[in-house]
């Protein structure tokens, strides 16, 4: 009875395996109406008892739709309220690196460089900046936001001239500015002769059956698609730019270079695209860096657009997954941290069966525990100076003991909590929800 118990198990795990080497990478048709292959999770072997978890959570934080990939094929797809498999959704900020792909496909048809400067397709004047200083800002530095244009405006997505001020030399600064980024579009122009949406469509949406559509909202450019066109972009990122043979981008560089730490300041920052697994990352409106991974409970190599409310297209190439969430913000606050990315990988790694390293630091996030509007911290170090800092950078608590923080009294928003000791500084994320 043990053998026959133990022949069963050994050729249940070998056919697991086998079953496994044989799923190749799959390509939908580029018919974006054709069928689309799916996978069982029950067929992978995977944790289908976490699915409804992940669900839940999905449904709870306002998404509309949301898409796992597995080697090019539908493992989840699931739509919430009256959002369909057909049903179009903005892209916001995710859109961002639709147009790093762009530049790059115009550097390899030798239309621009991206180290050239930005005044050579926009002309001079474009800023209300100094000429010989205007002359310094290249395309390349508005594809890593360190143009250096000053970001403490009250309109950042203004893109007059009168709106786009000096702040500091390019490249020494690191600020997400979305005025120097839409300003991409007209370079893209320029050098190509071709609107937006007919360059976005002969370069990509043709060659890899995507559909959606550049929609001028105010100064900024929206793209809009549904879900599955999302995942069709993700999958072809996953390939390294290549669609079922076809190589979409040819210069290997750019394409290396846009999904890799771009400069040194942020190093979870590509070619607007935002990367896992650095020592450290900055965001949006906060000029701190933070430590440990951009999104803690993700895999470490997963790459990512992400946009306002949560828009988020995301792959791992260690786990050939693409991951697709489309919705309304999940929560009161208005705008998206990035721990809820790292929520959502989390409940998705929870459903493959595949554990997540935790990372970990001098202080670490479990010795940081907020709890009913108290920040509260286990094994201090001694002799700390402890800030909390707001989004303007304006420090609204200081102690020199690790007595809890009452933060009640706080408005809504993510703060930074900064601790200087001996052994250096550390920089964490605490957020105020009501």
């Amino acid at each position: 009875m043990r053998i026959a118990t133990l022949f069963i198990s050994l050729l249940l795990f070998f056919g697991h395996t086998a079953q496994s080497q044989v799923i190749g990478q799959y390509f939908p048709p580029i018919n974006p109406q054709a069928k689309w292959d799916t996978l069982s999770a029950e067929k992978l072997g995977w944790c289908t008892e976490n699915i409804p978890a992940l669900y839940e959570q999905l449904e709870k934080s306002n998404t509309k739709g949301y898409i796992l990939l597995y080697k090019g094929r539908i493992v989840l797809e699931k739509y919430f309220g009256d959002f369909a498999k057909d049903s179009a959704w903005y892209w916001a900020s995710a859109g961002k690196t639709l147009t790093s792909f762009l530049i790059g496909k115009a550097q390899e048809e030798k239309k621009l460089s991206i180290e050239e400067p930005t005044s050579k397709y926009l002309g001079n004047g474009w800023t209300a900046i100094p000429k010989e200083q205007e002359d310094m800002i290249k395309i390349k530095h508005q594809l890593t936001m360190t143009t250096g244009i000053d970001d403490e405006v009250s309109d950042l997505d203004c893109t007059i001239d009168t709106c786009l001020q000096y702040k500091a030399e390019p490249g020494i600064r690191w600020s997400y500015h979305n005025a120097p980024y839409t300003l991409l579009e007209e370079v893209i122009t320029k050098a190509t002769g071709q609107t937006l949406n007919a360059y976005t469509q002969s370069t990509i949406k043709n060659r890899i059956g995507m559909t959606g559509l550049w929609v001028k909202a105010g100064f900024n450019n929206v793209y809009a698609s549904t879900p599955r066109a999302m995942a069709r972009f993700g999958h072809m990122m996953l390939n390294d730019g290549i669609w079922n043979g076809d190589t979409i981008m040819k210069d290997r560089e750019y394409f290396r270079a846009m999904i890799s730490r771009s400069q040194v300041l942020n190093p979870s920052y590509g070619y607007l695209w935002w990367l896992n697994g650095q020592s450290g990352y900055m965001l949006p409106g906060f000029q701190f860096f933070f430590n440990g991974n951009l999104a803690k409970e993700a895999p470490e190599d997963v790459i990512s657009g992400l946009g306002k409310n949560g828009q988020i297209v995301s792959f791992s190439k260690q786990h050939e997954l693409v991951m697709v969430r489309m919705g309304q913000a999940p929560d009161s606050l208005g705008f998206v941290p990035n721990f809820f990315m790292s929520d959502i990988w989390k409940s998705t790694m929870d459903v493959a069966c595949r554990a997540t390293p935790v990372e970990e630091h001098e202080y670490s996030i479990s010795r940081i525990a907020v709890y009913d509007d108290m920040v509260r911290f286990t094994n201090p170090e001694p002799d700390s100076r402890i800030m909390i800092f707001d989004m303007a950078g304006k420090m609204v608590h200081e102690q020199f003991d690790h007595a809890p923080i009452d933060i009640s009294t706080y408005s809504t928003g993510i703060y930074a909590l900064v601790i200087s000791s001996t052994k250096g500084n550390f920089t964490e994320q605490i957020i105020k929800k009501q």
